[in-house]
């Protein structure tokens, strides 16, 4: 005899309410939280950019982005983030294969090539100070400062957010919650890249061309 039962043929008040049901598992709540806290990044990014665009021209008699910008600077900091990203999907498959060593290789690689991107950029905003263009110096300084000094203190938290969790899987193993710490990780720092490519794209490349 067959004992099974489709879902919509139990008797409505057969079924348990919401409240009777209790919260929901805390693997699910953090994972909500989580991707509300990714789309809240991008809308606040997505508050940068637009400020930008307003103020790009505002330069007070300052200098403009096509006599700032370093086109090769900005070229090495995009091939160092976005192969970043690649390394760390390699990592994220380690991950799921649970190999120790192509874990920590991957990480390690990810991790050198974030802190390459971040030394560059911060060379380039204190190479910009010494010659006078610091944030203070215009309305589009300040945008420029704020758009990229925010992606490049997002790089930062998460290189200390990469090291937290090598220490994590050295500490607990590929525990159930260090997976999927790892995997939200992942998810930031990929991001990261789609960020940075607008950032590349409406400030480097339009800057120098306009």
């Amino acid at each position: 005899m067959n004992i099974a039962v489709a879902i919509d043929q139990i008797p409505q008040e057969a079924l348990p309410s919401a409240s009777e049901a209790g919260p929901a598992p805390k693997r699910i709540v953090v994972a909500y939280g989580f991707w509300i806290f990714l789309l809240s990044d991008i809308i606040m990014f997505a508050a940068l950019f637009a400020s930008y665009a307003v103020l790009v021209r505002s330069t007070a008699g300052g200098p403009t982005g096509a006599q700032l910008f370093n086109q090769t600077t900005v070229a090495i900091e995009t091939a160092c983030l976005l192969f970043s990203s690649y390394t760390c999907g390699l990592m994220s498959l380690a991950v799921n294969s649970r190999r120790y060593f192509r874990t920590y290789l991957g990480a390690l690689i990810t991790f050198v090539l974030g802190a390459i991107f971040l030394a560059l950029e911060i060379r380039e905003f204190l190479s910009m100070i010494a010659i006078g263009a610091g944030p203070q110096r215009s309305a589009f300084l300040s945008a420029f400062f704020t758009l990229v000094g925010c992606h490049g203190l997002h790089v930062t938290l998460g290189l200390v957010w990469l090291t937290v969790m090598m220490v994590q899987v050295a500490v607990f193993g590929f525990a159930a919650r260090v997976q999927h710490r790892l995997l939200c990780f992942s998810l930031f720092w990929h991001a990261l890249d789609i960020v940075w490519v607008g950032v590349l794209t409406v400030v480097y490349l339009m800057g120098v061309s306009s």
